[in-house]
């Protein structure tokens, strides 16, 4: 698992495609996640259209890095399916990380891009993607071949480990 240790964020990206074998590597990394109830509310959406991704990148000052980006993913719930509804941020933020740690491992960089709960953010989502009601935006994930590099950080803190007690 060393993957978890070399993430990091990455926001700029070479101009290159990512290739499908890999989307679908990541998808299938996504879907992996555990859920509650094994309810897999998820459903992904795949965007690599120029258009659609600058559309995508002006839902919020952060969003910019998918203008650039190889591949973006819009993690959606579906409230429809959702046998525990109250639990969907939470299995998608799951399926989230998944797929950045197996970018990670494809060489790929990535960045999450907060969606949910911000209702701004969730009603330029849902108009860029036409998306249904039932069906709600949880995260942007800009995945491309990095063009940074960056320093990996240390987080380990054991001033925030307590056992037994606070």
């Amino acid at each position: 698992m060393n993957n978890i240790f070399k993430r990091q964020s990455i926001r700029k990206y070479l101009d290159k495609p990512v290739e499908k074998e890999k989307i679908e590597l990541l998808l299938k990394a996504g879907m992996q996640a555990p859920s509650a109830a094994n309810q897999q509310p998820w459903e992904f959406l795949v965007i690599t259209d120029k258009e659609k991704l600058q559309a995508l990148s002006e839902m919020s000052p952060y969003a910019k890095p998918l203008a650039d980006c190889g591949v973006a993913f819009v993690l959606l719930g579906n409230l429809e399916t959702a046998h525990f509804p109250q639990y969907w941020q939470q299995d998608m933020a799951a399926a989230a990380e998944n797929i950045l740690l197996e970018a990670t491992d494809l060489d790929l960089g990535g960045v999450w891009l907060g969606v949910a709960p911000e209702n701004d953010r969730m009603n330029h989502i849902t108009r860029v993607c036409e998306l249904p009601d039932n069906i709600k935006p949880f995260c942007l994930l800009s995945i491309g071949y990095p063009d940074e590099q960056r320093t990996i950080i240390e987080r380990y803190d054991a001033s925030r480990v307590h056992y037994e007690k606070y």
